[in-house]
């Protein structure tokens, strides 16, 4: 299954495909053919890769925040300050590489109530300052009168940031509502009363995997 934001990227690159194969066919070097079909071939199966968009299933569970995005947690953090959620809040950065799935999915049941986009640099995505210095695209939702927000960051490949969501609308989790188009890198910021259950460095999958559970 290919995620409806990739389509035309994908038809794009399969006319690419088709004619550098149908110009194998009628060149005269067995070498230059042998060339001419092993690109069409890697760039097609990386784009049919990176548009790729599994099922997934959020866990059956209340007071949990699953992550939006795959990818490797690089960032752990407690007792900072966010705009929108407030102070002593939690942060917890996903990188994701071009080989991860990059179907973005929402973290927790809510309503939105903030969006805004900011243009910006493409700094490599698993450094910090790319989280206020890159191209990013911040989500508050409210859940149960609790503010979450997540922010897709544009890295040092990534070119546009794809959010379908608008303010006052019913989300759920786990449901798609976006990507970030080759290789880049999630924010999620929550009040205090969340904790992380993962450590750096673990492997997470959009919508499955929880990342924050309510304290006791």
């Amino acid at each position: 299954m290919f995620t409806k934001y990739g389509y035309t990227t994908i038809g794009v690159v399969a006319m690419i495909a088709f004619i550098l194969i149908s110009i194998s066919f009628i060149t005269q070097s067995n070498p230059l053919k042998i060339i001419l079909i092993l690109i069409a071939a890697v760039i097609l199966l990386l784009t049919l890769n990176f548009f790729r968009d599994p099922e997934r299933k959020a866990p059956s569970k209340d007071g949990i925040i699953v992550t939006p995005a795959d990818g490797k947690v690089i960032v752990i953090k407690q007792n900072i300050s966010n705009s929108f959620v407030g102070e002593n809040c939690n942060q917890i950065s996903i990188f994701m590489s071009p080989l991860n799935v990059h179907v973005n999915r929402i973290p927790i049941s809510g309503k939105v109530k903030h969006l805004k986009y900011y243009e910006g640099k493409f700094i490599a995505a698993f450094e910090d300052k790319a989280s206020e210095n890159n191209e990013r695209m911040e989500t508050g939702i409210v859940s149960n009168g609790d503010k979450i927000l997540f922010t897709q960051i544009a890295g040092f490949l990534a070119r546009r940031i794809v959010n379908d969501l608008t303010i006052g609308e019913d989300v759920t989790i786990g449901e798609r509502f976006g990507m970030i188009k080759f290789g880049s890198r999630v924010d999620i910021f929550v009040s205090g009363k969340w904790k992380p259950v993962v450590q750096l460095n673990d492997d997470v999958h959009a919508g499955e995997t929880i990342l924050f559970e309510l304290k006791d």
